[in-house]
């Protein structure tokens, strides 16, 4: 079958020929996007609840040279995969660990690993200032009633801050939908791979490209309005009602006294 001359006879071409692989490149991408930030935000959850640790002056020695050792390590960690380019890491990672320290990683492990660290990096700096905007009374009172770090921060904090990023956390998955493009110099199949090899067949760059646009597109968008939906759902109703079970609030006046009538101006 020869290509058609007019550009949306190409296209359609390119779909009944090679929609399969575009697809399974498409899901390649949803599945390393989706479990690597997944990933990245439990290490950034974990890196950001160690750079909050409170250092007191009651605090022994050892604690306070333990801690800045640590948020040196982790404030390098996050510098580093933050002002590099991801495919620059990958090239880094994946060959280098081979080259220099015989490490051979499987492609796969390496794709989901390298996006991993470098959403970590940015959900790190993302929770630290999520759980910095919490109002520190609320970090205070569960002090005072016996709370360690650790429980302050998974029953009072984290639960509040995760709500405050949650737009970012969705922000960083369309962001890894479009940047798994860059693994495709490690040769992992994905979307844009398959766009290269379809493109390259025959020599149709502008067409095979367009569609991949628009796949690309489909899949941010989805993503975006299924994030909003459960943004949605953790903001709750949009009004809620005092619980009048409680008999503290039959002093709100919100509860009417049942059998009690006025009579001159008194309640029997």
């Amino acid at each position: 079958m020869s290509l058609p001359d007019n550009f949306f006879g190409r296209i359609i071409f390119l779909l009944e020929r090679y929609g399969g692989s575009l697809l399974r490149g498409a899901g390649s991408t949803i599945l390393i996007a989706i479990v690597s930030t997944a990933i990245g935000c439990l290490i950034g959850f974990i890196v950001g609840v160690i750079q909050t640790i409170p250092v007191r002056q009651s605090d022994n020695i050892f604690k306070k040279i333990i801690l800045k050792i640590i948020n040196f390590i982790l404030y390098i960690y996050v510098e580093v995969f933050r002002g590099t380019p991801m495919m620059v890491q990958a090239m880094f990672i994946y060959y280098g660990s081979a080259t220099v320290f015989n490490i051979h990683m499987g492609k796969w492990f390496a794709a989901f690993f390298i996006v991993s660290i470098n959403t970590g990096a940015y959900m790190a700096e993302t929770v630290r200032g999520g759980i910095l905007s919490i109002d520190p009374g609320q970090t205070e009172g569960a002090m005072a009633i016996g709370m360690n770090h650790f429980q302050t921060m998974t029953s009072v904090i984290l639960p509040q801050a995760l709500r405050n990023i949650m737009p970012q956390i969705g922000n960083n998955l369309i962001i890894n939908i479009k940047d798994t493009c860059v693994l495709s110099a490690i040769s992992i199949v994905e979307l844009f791979f398959a766009t290269k090899s379809v493109a390259g067949t025959y020599y149709t760059y502008f067409e095979a490209n367009s569609i991949a646009m628009a796949m690309y597109l489909i899949m941010t968008v989805f993503f975006s309005r299924l994030l909003r939906w459960m943004e949605g759902k953790m903001d709750g109703s949009d009004s809620f009602d005092m619980a009048t079970t409680d008999t503290l609030a039959h002093t709100s006046g919100m509860l009417s006294y049942r059998g009690k009538k006025k009579n001159n101006g008194r309640l029997r």
